[in-house]
C-alpha cells in the first residue's frame, strides 16, 4: 500500500490537533478520491465516491484537524465508509440470533478506512470506527457491525481486538490484488443482543484446546512410563480458526484499511 504522498498540498499537523468527526459531504468528493489512491492498492470506481459523499446507500464519517490553519481546517485527515446489509443475506447469517417478531434485520459492513500518515497513531481510526459502532447500536434492528481485513495488516488486526471486534473466520486467498492472492480475517462487533451463543471458531477453538489438552495428559503419562519410541505431534493454536471460507475478493471496493 503506498503512503499518504507528501507531494500533497498538506500543512502538516500541529502539536495540539483539534479532531473532529462528521459526516461526508459533496465537497470531499476531490480530496476523498485522492486519499483513497494515495493508501489503497486498487483503484475505486468514480460511483462509489458519488454514493460515499451523497449518502446514497452508504453511510459515513470524516475526521477533520479544526487546528490546521489557511482554510484546510475542515477539509479530510481520515474516514470510514460502510453500507447496510439484510443479516439474512450475509455472510455471518449463522453468527447471528434472529428474533423473527422484530421484522427484517440488518448488519453494518465496513468498506474502507483510511487515516493520513501524518494523522496516524493519534487514535482517529479507533474513534471512528467507535462512531459507527455508536452508530449501528442506535439502530434497534442493527444485529452487528462487521468487515474484513487482510491477514498481514497487523494493525488494523490490534485495532479492532481493542475495540472488542470478534474474528470469526479466516479465509484463504480472499483478495486478489496485483495477481496475488492473500488470506482475510472476518471480524465483527455483535450488538442488541445478537451475539451468538457459541460461533463456530469458539467451538474449533474449544475442539483445538481440548485435543492439546488430552495430548499433553496422554504424553505426560507416557513419560512417567519411560515409554521408548514414540512421539507426539501437537499443532500450535493460532489466533483464528478456519471454519469456513467464502468466495474470494478480486478487488472490490470493500474491505480495505489503512490505519
Amino acid at each position: 500500500m503506498s503512503p499518504f504522498s507528501s507531494s500533497m498540498e498538506d500543512p502538516g499537523i500541529s502539536l495540539r490537533p483539534s479532531i473532529h468527526y462528521r459526516p461526508i459531504n459533496p465537497d470531499d468528493l476531490d480530496r476523498l478520491e485522492q486519499i483513497h489512491r494515495d493508501i489503497f492498492p486498487i483503484k475505486y470506481e468514480s460511483e462509489f465516491f458519488q454514493c460515499v459523499v451523497n449518502g446514497v446507500g452508504i453511510v459515513s464519517w470524516a475526521a477533520v484537524d479544526r487546528s490546521r490553519p489557511d482554510g484546510h481546517s475542515d477539509e479530510l485527515i481520515g474516514f470510514v465508509t460502510a453500507k447496510f446489509v439484510l443479516a439474512k443475506e450475509s455472510e455471518i447469517d449463522d453468527l447471528i440470533c434472529y428474533d423473527s417478531s422484530k421484522g427484517e434485520e440488518t448488519l453494518i459492513y465496513i468498506l474502507t478506512l483510511g487515516v493520513v500518515e501524518t494523522y496516524r497513531n493519534h487514535g482517529i481510526a479507533m474513534s471512528l470506527i467507535s462512531e459507527v459502532i455508536k452508530y449501528a447500536s442506535g439502530l434497534s434492528m442493527c444485529r452487528g457491525v462487521y468487515l474484513h481485513v487482510i491477514a498481514h495488516n497487523n494493525p488494523a488486526i490490534c485495532l479492532y481486538k481493542r475495540l472488542m471486534f470478534r474474528c470469526v473466520r479466516r479465509l484463504n486467498g480472499f483478495y486478489l490484488i496485483k495477481r496475488q492472492h492473500f488470506d482475510a480475517f472476518l471480524f465483527v462487533y455483535f450488538i442488541n443482543g445478537s451475539r451468538s451463543p457459541c460461533s463456530p471458531l469458539e467451538v474449533a477453538m474449544f475442539v483445538v484446546n481440548y485435543m492439546k489438552s488430552g495430548i499433553k495428559s496422554a504424553a505426560s503419562k507416557l513419560a512417567k512410563k519411560e515409554e521408548k519410541g514414540l512421539k507426539w505431534l501437537i499443532c500450535k493454536d493460532t489466533d483464528c480458526v478456519l471454519p469456513t471460507q467464502t468466495k474470494p475478493n478480486h478487488g472490490s471496493s470493500s474491505g480495505y484499511e489503512f490505519i
